[in-house]
C-alpha cells in the first residue's frame, strides 16, 4: 500500500506517539520511513527561549546536534524493528513547508504526524503545523492524536 512514510517529529511526548505509530505502520506495510525534524532559524526577536543562546552559529550548531541525537535514537529503534529508515534535519522558517517539501523530494506517499489538538483561540493564535500540512499537502496525511 504505502512504500515510504514521512514521520516529522519535534521530540515531544505527543510526537513520540505518532513516531511509534508510523514505524508500526511501516513495519506492517513493509515500507521504509523517512524521519524529519525541523528547527526554525535563529531570530534576534523571538518567543522561543531556545533561540536566545549566543550567536546564530552557536544556535545552529546546538540545533544540529540536538536534531542528530533525536533522529539517531528513533532511527536505531526503527531499524531494530526491521524498518529501513532515513533521517533528515532542516532549518526552515515554516516547518509545515519543510515537511511537505521533504515528503515530495524523498518520494514519500504518506505523512504520519501528531496533532496537539489545540482548539478555539489557542489554535488561531498559536497556529498548527499539522493543520497547515493538512491544508497544503497533496500527499495523504495521517494525524495521530
Amino acid at each position: 500500500m504505502y512504500k515510504n512514510l514521512l514521520i516529522p517529529t519535534d521530540g515531544s511526548e505527543l510526537a513520540s506517539k505518532a513516531v511509534q505509530h508510523g514505524i508500526s505502520l511501516a513495519k506492517e506495510f513493509g515500507a521504509k520511513v523517512t524521519l524529519l525534524t525541523v528547527w526554525e532559524p535563529f531570530h534576534v526577536f523571538t518567543f522561543n527561549a531556545s533561540s536566545v543562546e549566543g550567536t546564530p552559529e552557536e544556535y545552529k550548531k546546538s540545533m544540529q546536534k540536538h536534531a542528530a541525537k533525536l533522529l539517531d535514537t528513533i532511527a536505531s529503534a526503527a531499524r531494530a524493528d526491521g524498518v529501513a529508515c532515513d533521517t533528515v534535519q532542516i532549518e526552515h522558517d515554516h516547518p509545515y513547508r519543510a515537511i511537505i517539501d521533504t515528503a515530495r523530494s524523498k518520494g514519500c506517499d504518506l505523512i504520519v504526524m501528531a496533532s496537539h489538538g489545540r482548539r478555539g483561540v489557542a489554535a488561531i493564535v498559536l497556529g498548527s503545523e499539522t493543520f497547515k500540512v493538512l491544508t497544503h499537502s497533496k500527499i495523504p496525511v495521517l494525524v495521530d492524536r
